[in-house]
């Protein structure tokens, strides 16, 4: 059993939680993600690490509320604990120890860039952080990131920052010159448009696919992804890999193999929590 120390909530469907995971707290890099399991019977949902103290033996975890399984885990308070936490799993991030790094979030894809801000600064590198959200409670861990270097925050109303998408800041920063590589987590649509941009000024590109990921140890075979005309599974052989030679279409149709499945069960948790409040 993993017990839940710490709960904050991010944004309104995005929650930052601390858990005991003392081994996997020792050895994980940035990139790499647990499996979690709420318990028995639960649905075994892939989770980013976002930062881990080995000291303490604890690990941090962004979860955006999605489908019911994700909506439970946002559910958990301090003191309740998550049966099962396995990893860490994937590839570490390939990073670079010198230059100036672009690294852009888009929603909860901020926690992710997270660990990778901080490792780039770790080892000299200069980090310029883009973030956005839909309007300025949707924009997260900008203090944090303002730790490992600058930060552009944007907001697509405008609310707060930066009016506009995170593609219109890195286009300044490109056009400026001096950015030697770019890390890109989010969206599917925003991961494509930033590596479509940066194609042109031929400056590496990463992105992550964990949002595709199912079960986590390439068994099930949902996270197939094209990359460069090869097939490759992004639990195992990624998360993360060059955007360039990612095929967004294939991946884009693939997200939407389970999303009837989750509304669906989301459907039935929410009659379910009905049902017991009522009774």
């Amino acid at each position: 059993m993993h017990a839940v120390l710490e709960r904050e909530q991010l944004s309104p469907n995005v929650v930052r939680l601390v858990i005991e995971a003392p081994r996997v707290a020792t050895i994980r890099k940035p990139g790499q993600f647990v499996i979690v399991r709420l318990g028995p019977g639960a649905e075994r949902i892939p989770l980013t690490i976002a930062d881990s103290d080995p000291d303490k033996g604890t690990i941090t975890l962004m979860i955006q509320a999605i489908g019911a399984s994700t909506t439970d885990l946002c559910a958990l308070q301090p003191g309740d604990t998550i049966t099962d936490v396995a990893g860490p799993l994937g590839q570490p991030t390939e990073l670079p120890d010198h230059g100036h790094a672009v690294c852009v979030g888009g929603g909860v894809g901020t926690a992710v860039i997270l660990p990778i801000a901080r490792e780039l600064k770790r080892r000299g590198v200069a980090v310029t952080s883009v973030i956005g959200g839909r309007s300025r409670e949707w924009v997260i861990l900008e203090p944090e990131l303002r730790e490992a270097g600058e930060v552009v925050a944007c907001t697509d109303d405008g609310s707060y920052g930066r009016p506009g998408f995170v593609t219109q800041a890195l286009k300044d920063l490109l056009d400026a010159g001096g950015i030697d590589e770019v890390f890109a987590v989010g969206p599917v649509p925003m991961m494509r448009a930033v590596s479509e941009m940066t194609r042109p000024y031929g400056v590496k590109t990463t992105v992550s696919l964990n949002a595709i990921m199912v079960d986590g140890t390439g068994m099930c075979g949902g996270c197939r992804v094209s990359i460069g005309g090869q097939t490759r599974y992004a639990c195992v052989d990624g998360p993360e890999f060059d955007g360039h030679r990612v095929d967004f279409g294939e991946l884009a149709d693939r997200l939407t193999t389970y999303r009837t499945f989750e509304k669906e069960a989301l459907e039935r948790r929410d009659a379910e929590c009905q049902s017991g409040v009522s009774a």
